[in-house]
């Protein structure tokens, strides 16, 4: 990957060059403040959100030669992918974060845009914690990024063997049609863990893993799910596999976006034109006729010929359509909710934990932390390292005050990485489940019995209207790369309409 420099100045100059030269199909004057009166514009193509699927499908329309206006809810772009500016001028992560093999889609528009990466700091120790018990271990090793635990590793390698191998009968287009696909829907990754392991040491770890990815419990989870996410973790060429997920070392993990993740999405409003995107205009309703679709927002009304939503299902289930979505859709959105995810974050001065040998990856199962990374920027100053608190966890955490919060995290990665956590330069985090136009994070999250029922639903147009985002996406669902390759997809279905 180029390690060339996207500035923050440059992103900025260039969305305002591109917006100088360009008008929304149908403009106005400047967008009035409040609901009551809207702008009215004409476009060929409306997206509604413009994280990284919405700006990707913007990008596609315009590309093809034709109008597009974005309709965004926040008064920012990037959807679940935002930074943090702390009090030295870099960035840190609050929500989506890393890059890796066979991502595709998002390594060729960081190269498209001039922005590098580097690698995820991985030199030194992993550290695992179980019931009190911690381990400091090297991910070079047979088990990668999973802790090389001698009391559980027999139920570690057979484990993950067989989800492995189960996956691969996932078909990643529809997993609803697999050959067991209402067997593993009818049950809990859970029930399948209890069925399939020996020890309660064992079974204290899987939510350790389940939390940070997921955002959820393995009793929350659809076996079947699991296995599609797990299938999904791949490309056409290099099927998926829980390995390549989970690791930092040839994995999900393996590296970072220069400047933070939001630089490519500001890099992609810039390149469509800031006068482009509506922001802080939450669609409300969604209007289809024959020939037409019509968008109403809190400060536009956007008259095209199709529309692609993309935002998360528990969102796009909450816009009033006219016709009413077909019953299929409407009940996957009710029951595909977001995952519960809170990213906790703490700065120092310089990462004092690589002084301890220690690379600032750990797992435990003992605390609301389950798993942290060295958010550091590549060249070490200052220290930052964050930490996902998921599922049951960031329920708890929610219960705390700020001053529990605080006080808790930190002891916990003191006990971690060293008593200097205790004294961070800023603390701060990330509640997604309270993010008003997120509603959670990082992923919808399939129950029982939702997959066979209503998963069809999850892509399928329904008149006029077009479906992206991360959770619609066959390959990499839940990450920055499968909002991209679904924005990519919903676009390429328009184009083929218009």
């Amino acid at each position: 990957m180029s390690g060339r420099r996207l500035s923050r100045r440059a992103v900025i100059g260039a969305g305002a060059a591109a917006g100088a030269g360009l008008a929304l199909p149908g403009g106005s004057a400047a967008a009035p403040g409040g609901r009551g009166r809207r702008r009215r514009i004409e476009a060929d193509v409306v997206v509604v959100g413009a994280g990284f699927a919405g700006l990707t499908a913007a990008l596609a329309v315009k590309r093809g030669g034709h109008s597009v206006a974005v309709l965004e809810a926040r008064s920012r772009v990037g959807g679940r992918v935002a930074g943090h500016r702390l009090p030295s001028g870099e960035f840190s992560e609050r929500g989506g974060t890393f890059v890796g093999p066979t991502q595709d889609r998002i390594l060729a528009a960081l190269d498209r845009f001039g922005i590098g990466t580097f690698p995820t700091y991985d030199e030194g120790s992993n550290v695992y914690v179980n019931g009190g018990q911690r381990m400091e271990f090297s991910d070079t090793g047979f088990t990668g990024s999973a802790p090389p635990d001698p009391l559980i590793l027999p139920e570690l390698i057979t484990v993950v063997t067989r989800l492995d191998q189960m996956s691969t009968s996932v078909p990643v287009g529809a997993p609803w049609k697999a050959a067991n696909a209402g067997e593993w829907d009818a049950e809990t990754l859970a029930g399948w863990i209890a069925a399939n392991s020996a020890t309660e040491r064992f079974r204290r770890l899987v939510p350790a893993a389940t939390r940070p990815i997921f955002g959820a419990d393995p009793g929350e989870l659809s076996l079947l799910y699991v296995l599609f996410y797990i299938a999904a973790s791949g490309n056409e060429s290099n099927p998926g596999s829980f390995e390549r997920n989970f690791n930092t070392r040839g994995g999900a993990q393996e590296r970072r976006i220069e400047g933070g993740s939001q630089v490519l999405g500001q890099a992609m409003a810039a390149a469509l034109g800031k006068r482009r995107i509506v922001k802080r205009s939450p669609v409300r309703r969604i209007v289809q006729r024959r020939d037409r679709v019509r968008a109403v927002s809190d400060r536009a009304v956007v008259v095209a010929k199709r529309a692609i939503v993309a935002i998360p299902p528990v969102l796009a289930g909450r816009i009033d359509y006219q016709p009413a979505m077909p019953a299929a859709r409407d009940a996957l959105t009710q029951r595909l909710a977001q995952g519960a995810l809170t990213k906790v974050a703490a700065s120092y001065p310089n990462p004092f934990w690589r002084a301890r040998g220690l690379n600032g990856s750990t797992l435990s199962t003992d605390g609301l932390v389950n798993a942290t990374f060295d958010d550091s920027p590549e060249d070490g100053r200052p220290g930052v390292v964050f930490g996902f608190v998921g599922g049951d966890s960031s329920r708890r955490f929610a219960a705390l005050g700020p001053a529990a919060r605080r006080r808790t995290v930190l002891a916990e990665l003191a006990e971690l990485l060293g008593p200097e956590a205790m004294h961070p330069t800023e603390f701060f985090y990330t509640q997604w489940p309270e993010q008003r136009w997120s509603r959670g994070a990082p992923v919808g999250i399939y129950p029982p019995g939702l997959m066979t029922t209503y998963g069809h639903a999850i892509r399928e147009p329904v008149g006029r209207i077009h479906w992206a985002g991360t959770e619609t996406s066959t390959y990499w669902n839940g990450y920055m790369d499968g909002a991209i390759r679904s924005g990519e997809r919903a676009a390429a279905e328009v184009l083929e309409e218009l």
